[in-house]
């Protein structure tokens, strides 16, 4: 049986989630499962419309959205908790070949659960999984348990020019 490694995608830079689902469709194309868990994010982006075209995936928002605009709140805790002990029993089920945690350095950074929850749930994985890691700031600590780490460092964006998201390209 093979191993399935840890990676973190991490950084300033745009590209993190980007890269976590085009190998979310690598693994389809070649037969494997797939779990995405969002922490963090509550908008339907395109990347979320995978499952409508592939039936080995399951894509769930975790938590209660976005903080841009404030400051999470109990329930934002509360509910972020409850996601992570989700995928905590979905990487052990060893029921899916890959299990992407898209944003959860983010849920880290906002303090909705701590870095060794995260440890915690990795070092009781099925052997087998892959599992990838989203998110800027990611703690050390996950750094040096990852098999992998990429970071995406930003150099120029459109952006700064008042380029804002585009469909298609940017979500």
């Amino acid at each position: 049986m093979d191993k399935g490694y840890i990676h973190i995608y991490t950084g300033n830079g745009k590209g993190k989630t980007t890269a976590a689902f085009g190998l979310a469709v690598r693994a389809l194309l070649s037969g494997k499962s797939v779990f995405i868990g969002q922490f963090v994010k509550d908008m339907k982006y395109n990347e979320t419309k995978l499952d409508e075209h592939f039936e080995n995936i399951i894509i769930k928002q975790l938590g209660n959205g976005c903080f841009i605009d404030r400051v999470p709140d109990n329930e934002d805790i509360v509910s972020a908790k409850e996601g992570l002990k989700e995928c905590g029993s979905i990487l052990t089920s060893g029921d899916y070949d890959l299990v992407i945690l898209d944003e959860i350095t983010i849920a880290l950074y906002f303090k909705l659960f701590n870095t060794n929850d995260v440890i915690n749930i990795l070092k009781n994985k099925s052997y087998k999984t892959e599992v990838v890691l989203t998110g800027r700031y990611s703690p050390t600590e996950l750094i040096n348990m990852a098999d992998l780490v990429t970071e995406m460092v930003e150099i120029k964006h459109y952006y700064s020019q008042g380029v804002l998201s585009r469909d298609g390209f940017d979500h």
